[in-house]
């Protein structure tokens, strides 16, 4: 059931939520301000006919073109208006809105609106605040002043409003704790709840055998793989375009899925795939990290606890599944029929539906 319920999930949702709004706002000089919201223009789009109560057109915000996506926008402002707020010493303000459309990438990237709002800073305020209610999952608020070097980068949930950001005094150094602490939270959320493909991927690894010193064999494989591609990757040494690495991650899933039904024990090139298959995930979790953004302040530290935040994620998972089924199902004679065969059935019809929707089959 455990895993029928992931299945529908994920046929509904795509593996990665997490990192699909930025907004960066710019005050200058204490005259005017600029702010650049980039999203997910589909996602956004979907939204608002969810709030207005019926959709503006028949036809699936998925399957519009960037101009019809950014006329649905245009025609929405006012509504868009209600879930955002831009506010100098707690008064509201009424910036002016340019909405624009830019096609995807490639056929696994989303297609970005990006919203600008440009308006005047009155006379006299001393505090700037933001709230944004058009996302549900974290999200990078960067303010930059003109007296600053580098930004202010202050992460927030949808609906959450920001730190008053002073206009007349320098922000305070965000510590490298509150750094660490961030960025392992957003690896850990990256694979729990959003990173659906991961985790099925993990669990693959797990039922394929009752042996809990086996699947810490895969996992460590795993884990070092992906490391040193997500470090490798971060760093500009290698570059993977995502329409590469999105497929293959889906197929390294019904793979582990298909073996898990064809074997029974563990074979000398398990770990060896595993181990290619986690250099595969950890380009995956650079894509990711990259589209978060790193401080340049403390690149490494924030680098190393979003790892540190997968890995967590990661046991997680194990952990959840030993305590549901491995611990006191694993040693019974039905464990592979009840269990591990319908589990990897389920998980390898998720991974082929995953390959070929991330082929641009437009399943």
């Amino acid at each position: 059931m455990v895993c029928l319920a992931l299945f529908v999930s994920a046929t509904i949702l795509q593996a990665h939520e997490i990192g699909t709004t930025r907004v960066s706002a710019a005050l200058h000089e204490g005259r005017s301000y600029d702010i650049e919201i980039v999203t997910d223009a589909p996602s956004l789009v979907e939204k608002l006919d969810a709030v207005a109560g019926s959709p503006m057109s028949s036809v699936p915000s998925s399957a519009l073109s960037p101009t019809a996506l950014r006329d649905r926008l245009v025609a929405g402002e006012d509504l868009f208006r209600q879930r955002f707020a831009v506010a100098f010493d707690g008064a509201a303000t009424r910036p002016a809105i340019l909405f624009s459309v830019t096609p995807a990438a490639d056929e696994v990237s989303p297609i970005l609106a990006t919203i600008r709002l440009t308006g005047a800073i009155p006379q006299g305020a001393r505090n700037f605040t933001w709230d944004y209610s058009w996302t549900f999952a974290s999200y990078a608020l960067s303010v930059k002043s003109a007296d600053a070097a580098d930004p202010t980068v202050e992460w927030l949930e949808g609906g959450q409003a920001s730190t008053p950001f002073s206009l007349t005094t320098p922000a305070p150094r965000v510590t490298r704790a509150a750094t660490a602490w961030r960025y392992a939270t957003l690896g850990f959320t990256h694979i729990v709840p959003h990173g659906l493909d991961h985790m099925l991927f993990v669990i693959g690894i797990f039922l394929f055998s009752r042996k809990l010193r086996t699947v810490l064999w895969q996992v460590s494989a795993f884990t070092v793989a992906h490391s040193l591609t997500l470090g490798l990757s971060i760093y500009g040494l290698i570059s993977v375009p995502p329409a590469v690495v999105e497929p293959l991650i889906a197929i390294s899933i019904a793979y582990i899925a298909i073996e898990n039904l064809v074997l029974t024990e563990l074979k000398p090139w398990r770990i060896a795939l595993v181990f290619a298959f986690g250099l595969l995930h950890g380009m995956g979790f650079a894509g990711a990290l990259q589209e978060l953004g790193l401080p340049r302040s403390q690149f490494l530290t924030a680098l190393l606890t979003f790892n540190i935040g997968v890995e967590a994620g990661q046991l997680a998972v194990i952990g959840a599944a030993f305590l549901l089924v491995g611990w006191q199902c694993s040693h019974r004679v039905w464990y592979r029929h009840r269990v591990v065969v319908p589990a990897s059935v389920l998980i390898g019809c998720t991974a082929v539906y995953w390959t070929v929707a991330r082929l641009g089959f437009g399943l």
